[in-house]
Formats: structure tokens, sequence, C-alpha cells
């Protein structure tokens, strides 16, 4: 899969996941990949949750690599 494809799929994945997010009073931001790993900003009241990062885990990590298997990981910037 190209870099241009995998952008595609990783914004499909995000645009999936982003209702969820938008419910609870956040948001998410995709920045790009970097070494194999998607780089994404929460936003709102995703930002300050301590929940975060099981939200990014179990949710956004797992939409993205359900379409682009071939990612190692989703850190947040």
């Amino acid at each position: 899969m190209s870099e241009a494809e995998m952008d595609e799929q990783i914004k499909e994945a995000l645009n999936e996941i982003r209702p969820a997010l938008q419910a609870d009073g956040g948001d998410i931001d995709y920045l790009g990949m970097e070494d194999g790993y998607v780089k994404v900003r929460l936003r709102g009241a995703c930002s300050g949750c301590p929940s975060s990062t099981i939200t990014l885990q179990m949710g956004v990590e797992r939409a993205i690599r359900e379409r682009v298997p071939e990612i190692k990981g989703v850190i947040s910037a």
C-alpha cells in the first residue's frame, strides 16, 4: 500500500470514530505518519481525559489497524 493510500485509509478510519469522540465533547486531528506510527492530536474534552490512552489504543488504533495493518501504533502528539 502506498503512503497516499495509507493516509486515505487512516483518514477514513478517523472519520468513522470521530462522531463518538465528538459526542463526548472531543475530537481528533491526524498529524501524519512518522516511522510507521500514526500521529494524532486529541482535542476538546478528549485532550485532558484520563481515559485518553485507552481511547487511543482500544478505539483509534484498532480502527486504523483494521484498514492499515502495517502501522506500528498510534501516538498522541
